[in-house]
């Protein structure tokens, strides 16, 4: 890995331990001049926008220097700030002894505060001519360097503060991550939409199949899991008496990292009552159109290199007629021994004891989910897997549920929900039995939902968003 260090930015062979020992030997030196270098107060009335616009006016910024240039005895600085980037001109006869001294303690990564009047360089580069600084932060770690530095993609996720400092584009993912939250909301809200909060520890770890973190509640002597969906509980609120509610916030799925799955990541819950999947599916539409016009201004653009748009009543299509279209098989004709020869073929690997679902469900993730790019719902998923999805009224081993995609990924998940209890009951009893046979992930029986729907729940639809795959 690079680093910036010294007084020209370059990749240095050095390595960090040593750079680092440079620089605790720079903050005593700094110390010894009686200066403090991490004061509580800083002198700042613009920001470095703000001061650009000021040619000719004594300005007040503070930020982090990002390059350190010498030439004919005069020192130039890059100073960034959230708004932007200006450059600093630090002349000696301008500057007091100790502030003369300390500019040569100084190094990129630190953050100080300067004082001067804006003016435009022989180069035509607006810059400061600085009069008086101070330093804020003395940073002990030289930056990795934007060139030869960030690379890997783990280093950058654990480290992640060092990936927004270096890669604009990250920043502004999380910019955009912002604004497409409060989009949604102001969507909902519009469309009168209650937001509330749902236990994060859970007794139970339901709402969907997935495997839970574990932990234990101390005082009352219990394990309890983080939970993997709020589904349940937002169900409770339609037979509360609320019609409309959703909810925004952390889940947590014990499993594997990859472009598509984290841990940890933030899921919109959306629930109406009197409505079913197919009004689901015009919420969806209207939502994501919504966001897209609020967060872009515009509803075609481009995503890895494809374009992508939202105009147009979205398609809705059966899983088993996208299958047969993509790969020719015809699911309705291909029992279990069936599928698994073709996953064979495919060299597709087959999770143990999985059933007939879930193996066209992973067929279908395997060869059908990546070339779906425009807008597709794509609906009457198998019933094996969707254990809280109503029965379809006409098609038999199929429910009334949908999944969106977009640019190849799944965006949301929906389906009419059941507010049958004996047969919500009647499904649970089925996912134990399949974990009996050696399922590896089924959904846990839930008495108290149970209990809960047998005092009444309306007719509902509902739907999960992946709020973060919303935003890529």
């Amino acid at each position: 890995m690079g680093f910036f260090d010294g007084k020209l930015g370059d990749k240095m062979a050095k390595p960090i331990s040593e750079l680092r020992k440079i620089r605790l030997q720079k903050l005593e030196k700094i110390k010894k001049l009686g200066i403090d270098p991490y004061p509580a107060r800083c002198i700042r009335k613009q920001t470095i926008a703000q001061a650009l616009k000021m040619m000719g006016k004594n300005v007040a910024v503070a930020g982090r220097i990002m390059a350190i240039r010498e030439h004919g005895g005069i020192q130039f600085f890059d100073l960034r700030d959230e708004s932007g980037k200006i450059q600093l001109v630090f002349k000696k006869e301008n500057l007091t002894s100790k502030n003369y001294r300390l500019i040569s303690l100084l190094d990129i990564g630190d953050f100080i505060d300067v004082q001067g009047k804006v003016f435009k360089t022989d180069a035509g580069e607006i810059s400061v001519l600085v009069k008086d600084f101070h330093l804020l932060t003395k940073s002990l770690r030289p930056l990795p360097s934007k060139w030869y530095g960030l690379k890997d993609i783990e280093l950058r996720h654990r480290k992640r503060y060092l990936d927004l400092l270096l890669n604009k584009k990250v920043k502004d993912t999380f910019i955009r991550r912002g604004q497409v939250l409060n989009a949604i909301r102001n969507f909902l809200d519009e469309k009168e939409f209650v937001e509330v909060e749902t236990p994060i520890l859970q007794s139970v770890a339901g709402g969907a199949i997935a495997r839970p973190f574990k932990t234990h509640l101390e005082a009352l002597d219990k394990d309890f899991f983080l939970r993997i969906a709020p589904e349940l509980h937002l169900k409770r609120m339609l037979v509360g008496g609320f019609e409309k509610v959703y909810e925004m916030g952390e889940a947590f799925r014990n499993e594997g990292f990859s472009r598509k799955h984290n841990p940890e990541y933030t899921l919109l819950e959306i629930y109406q009552a009197y409505a079913d999947y197919n009004d689901i599916m015009d919420l969806a539409q209207e939502l994501v159109m919504g966001v897209a016009k609020q967060v872009l201004g515009k509803t075609e653009f481009e995503f890895r290199r494809k374009k992508i748009s939202l105009k147009g009543k979205w398609p809705r299509i059966k899983m088993r007629t996208l299958i047969k279209e993509k790969t020719g098989v015809d699911i309705d004709e291909a029992g279990r021994e069936d599928l698994v020869k073709i996953f064979k073929r495919e060299k597709i690997k087959i999770e143990p004891g999985a059933d007939r679902g879930k193996l066209i469900d992973k067929f279908f993730e395997a060869k059908v989910e990546p070339e779906l790019i425009q807008p597709t719902f794509v609906i009457d998923l198998p019933k094996d897997v969707s254990p809280l999805a109503k029965a379809h009224p006409k098609e038999k081993d199929y429910v009334e549920r949908f999944e969106l995609y977009i640019g190849g990924f799944e965006i949301a998940n929906a389906y009419s929900e059941i507010n049958n209890p004996l047969e919500q009951k009647e499904r649970f009893l089925e996912q134990i039995e399949k974990k009996k046979k050696g399922e590896e992930e089924t959904h846990p029986m839930d008495k108290d939902f149970i209990e809960a729907l047998e005092y009444g729940m309306p007719p509902a639809g509902g739907i999960g968003f992946g709020v973060d795959r919303l935003v890529i």
